[in-house]
């Protein structure tokens, strides 16, 4: 099962972090939102986790994505607790499945769609009230990250977003042709 969070790719290509003040702005949460989320492991951050009081943790870009995902099902009144169990599917779904997928929920539950049979399955059965197609929220995350700061998960030095090779969002940037 692969994780949201690759340690390895971090490893052989350094990747951009945001520290959490950075990553409420780009994800529209409060710090005592992402505090708490932390704490109790619903997203943590996986480029630096927190080591000890004063310490600062770095997220990384799919981290932000899942952040905003987070809040917008909260928004909707979808159960911490279903919540959980998404974050947890998400994260065994590699980048290329997160770009085609939108989430549907009928407020209870949250159901996968990767496909437009899926959707219409899913409202033709009387189910989803609302869905979240994750490349727009990407495409959102990626537009609030050009505008702010992130750091260098190796040095510790001041990045700017898209700028770095090996940024994973200058990555993607370069092969979209933007």
């Amino acid at each position: 099962m692969s994780d949201l969070s690759t340690p390895d790719s971090a490893s052989q290509h350094p990747e951009v972090g945001y520290r959490g003040a950075t990553a409420c702005v780009a994800a529209g949460i409060s710090y005592r939102q992402l505090d708490y989320w932390a704490r109790t492991g619903l997203v943590q951050p996986s480029i630096q986790p927190a080591s000890g009081s004063g310490s600062q943790r770095l997220y990384g870009f799919r981290d932000i994505l899942v952040l905003k995902i987070v809040k917008r099902l909260l928004d909707t009144g979808v159960s911490l607790q279903n919540i959980r169990t998404a974050v947890e599917h998400l994260r065994g779904r590699g980048v290329a499945d997160l770009e085609r997928m939108t989430l549907m929920s009928d407020g209870a539950s949250i159901y996968e769609c990767t496909s437009a049979d899926d959707i219409v399955d899913l409202l033709q059965g009387g189910q989803g009230v609302f869905g979240i197609a994750i490349n727009k929220v990407w495409t959102e995350v990626e537009g609030s990250l050009a505008t702010l700061q992130g750091e260098s998960s190796v040095d510790g030095s001041i990045a700017v977003t898209g700028t770095s090779a090996s940024d994973e969002l200058a990555e993607r940037r370069k092969r979209k042709g933007a």
